[in-house]
């Protein structure tokens, strides 16, 4: 495990009760959600913010690879992110996949740019050997 030198910002969020009709509220109230079981309820769940997470976090890593590249990204990128709650016997688990859209690029440079943003990015790389994960160019 590689330690932190330098702490560019730390999130901040205050859970009360839990996934099943708790609350999620962060330090500076931008993030203020109910929280709910999966397919239940009004609120969103830690699956759905872990996706969000993960995917807005490889947009940014996948913008650096191209400005280092000199490429730009198309504005109409997306990402499609899902994220699996599931068992194995009694033990829970995680699975987790993204489907990355860069209209207008090459798809072996669209590649590149993915394998890059995945050696790169703190969500990929905290997932990477912890959870079973998978990375496609739609």
């Amino acid at each position: 495990m590689t330690a932190i030198s330098k702490i560019h910002y730390t999130a901040k969020v205050h859970i009360t009760t839990g996934r099943d009709g708790g609350t999620a509220v962060s330090d500076d109230r931008h993030l203020n959600v109910n929280l709910s079981l999966p397919g239940t309820g009004s609120g969103t769940n830690p699956e759905q913010l872990l996706a969000a997470g993960w995917s807005a976090c490889f947009l940014g890593a996948l913008a650096i690879a191209a400005q280092k590249r000199g490429i730009s990204l198309p504005v109409e990128r997306a990402i499609d992110a899902e994220i699996d709650l599931g068992t194995t016997g009694a033990e829970f688990f995680l699975g987790a996949r993204l489907r990355v859209s860069l209209p207008g690029i090459e798809r072996a440079i669209a590649q590149e740019l993915i394998d890059v943003a995945d050696a790169t990015c703190p969500y990929s790389k905290a997932l990477r050997g912890n959870v079973q994960t998978n990375i496609s160019l739609a």
